[in-house]
């Protein structure tokens, strides 16, 4: 496994994988931090599309990651991370909702686990779900780094211009 850090707002962030294929993102937050093992070595040439679109992301100018990724997880695991894809850039969602769309709507819970063990943190982006009442809560990378992205999303999203008629 190769990685390398990028900086961020939210300050290093780990990419992790193989070849250009990103396997981890790790939150300098992060609540289950990573010790880099000894057999992964470090590479400031990979990632060059990742690093370009984190940067993109960042300054506002890229709502959607187009990389090629691959996390390891349950098949339940999966099916929560491909619905937290659907999820629109400046959007948030409860963790019931994201339960009744993958079609286990008594599941928030074991959804909440799931979001939890995203490997790929703001690619597919988990910090889009709240709790039912609007509350921020749980992020893997810390509730500090969820509002600043929910915040940095808000203060780039699109806007939809209406032409006056008369």
């Amino acid at each position: 496994m190769i990685y390398d850090m990028i900086e961020s707002p939210l300050g290093s962030i780990l990419l992790a994988g193989e070849g250009d294929v990103l396997r981890f993102i790790g939150l300098p937050e992060s609540r289950h931090p990573i010790t880099i093992p000894a057999d992964w070595s470090r590479d400031a040439n990979a990632f060059a599309e990742a690093k370009r679109q984190f940067a993109a992301y960042f300054s506002g100018e890229l709502i959607e990651f187009d990389l090629a990724t691959s996390a390891q997880g349950s098949e339940f695991q999966q099916r929560v991370w491909k619905a937290l894809r659907t999820i629109p850039y400046a959007t948030t969602i409860s963790y019931a909702e994201l339960a009744r769309r993958i079609g286990n709507p008594k599941a928030s819970r074991a959804v909440g686990l799931a979001n939890g063990a995203n490997p790929l943190s703001i690619i597919v982006p988990c910090h889009r779900v709240i709790g039912a009442n609007g509350s921020l809560t749980g992020y893997g990378g810390g509730l500090k780094a969820k509002q600043s992205l929910l915040d940095l999303e808000r203060r780039h999203a699109p806007t939809e211009r209406f032409a006056l008629t008369s």
